[in-house]
């Protein structure tokens, strides 16, 4: 097949970064331009020396040229900047894959709300699917727009969507307590991501009103045919530099057994590629056997005592939660195989 012409906009952040490194084997793409405006003119071995070899530069971004040079576009930009380049290029017929927040919530005063201001393009909301494959799929196929899921949601709503969709569980007492690396706030110089901040240190930070917590309620709202789904969320900074360990108490509804829990999470999830239910009793995710790969791996407990099942996720934030799930929603709107460019990464 003739090879996709892809651009990678903010290419020298985190996740611009993670994108680089998986699109480089990806067998069926081009990377045809990478952009920065902090880092224009320079070469990319310069700016990550782990691609040191590759004969790349990166480009000042504009949508107009840009169009002219891609079929499909990951916008690696910060929240309220992806706006700026989607409409351009939408118009000029290419495919855009937002991996900020700015196209994940339908509602344009919800999003003023969590993210301070109006929305840029609300006009474009309703045109944007959201890019969880193991969710989406069907819809991904026809989409020209994706928002592209948080990490921190991913790793709630994938334990979550089948608890809520056969309700077997409350759906308006749970609550996610996450625990993300350092990675997961960007690639930028700020006092409480300084390595002597961070190191030997655990901490919460935003318990209530957190910007992803919209997300994971809307989302599993659908999943659930419900109009309001209610939780807690509540992330934490762990001194490591990638992975998220989330944790969920969710009260099950009467009748419910661990056995139909467990049950449910291997009926929606032993078809896909990259979810890995755990069966085994106390076999837990762990952060240091999804590093480096798109895999969510997921577990289910059950206690007695407070009638409540204990959903365990891991994800590594860069990948899952969001340069591999980015190229696996791309691989499904091309019509290609979801696990291209994402084995054995």
């Amino acid at each position: 097949m003739e090879k996709i012409r892809v651009g990678v906009v903010g290419a020298s952040g985190y996740s611009g970064g993670e994108l680089l490194r998986l699109l480089l084997r990806h067998p069926h793409v081009e990377i045809s331009s990478l952009t920065s405006r902090q880092y224009s003119g320079q070469p990319l071995g310069e700016v990550f020396p782990r691609f040191k070899g590759v004969e790349k530069f990166f480009e000042y971004p504009d949508p107009e040229t840009l169009a002219e040079q891609i079929d499909v576009a990951f916008l690696a930009l910060p929240n309220r900047v992806a706006s700026e380049f989607a409409p351009a290029l939408l118009r000029a017929n290419v495919k855009v894959l937002d991996i900020s927040a700015d196209f994940r919530l339908s509602d344009p005063q919800v999003y003023a709300a969590f993210y301070g201001g109006e929305h840029p393009a609300p006009e474009l909301l309703a045109k944007a699917v959201y890019g969880l494959p193991e969710l989406y799929r069907a819809q991904l196929s026809e989409a020209q727009l994706v928002a592209c899921p948080g990490c921190y949601p991913t790793g709630a709503i994938l334990p979550l969507a089948p608890m809520l969709r056969e309700g077997m569980v409350e759906p308006s007492r749970i609550c996610v307590t996450s625990m993300s690396g350092v990675t997961g706030a960007g690639r930028k110089s700020r006092l409480p991501l300084l390595f002597g901040e961070c190191n030997e240190s655990m901490r919460a930070y935003q318990p209530v009103g957190h910007r992803h917590q919209p997300e994971i309620e809307e989302q599993l709202g659908k999943v659930a045919g419900l109009a309001s789904v209610r939780l807690s969320f509540v992330p934490h900074l762990m001194p490591v530099s990638r992975g998220i360990i989330s944790t969920i108490y969710a009260p099950h509804a009467e009748g419910v057994t661990a056995e139909q829990a467990n049950a449910a999470l291997v009926d929606a999830y032993e078809q896909e590629p990259f979810v890995r239910v755990l069966e085994t009793e106390n076999e837990l995710p762990d952060t240091k056997h999804v590093t480096m790969t798109n895999v969510c791996e997921i577990s289910c407990s059950y206690d007695e005592r407070t009638g409540q099942l204990i959903l365990n996720s891991a994800i590594d934030n860069l990948t899952k939660g969001a340069a591999g799930q980015a190229i696996q929603a791309m691989n499904a709107l091309q019509g290609m195989s979801e696990k291209e460019g994402l084995e054995y990464v």
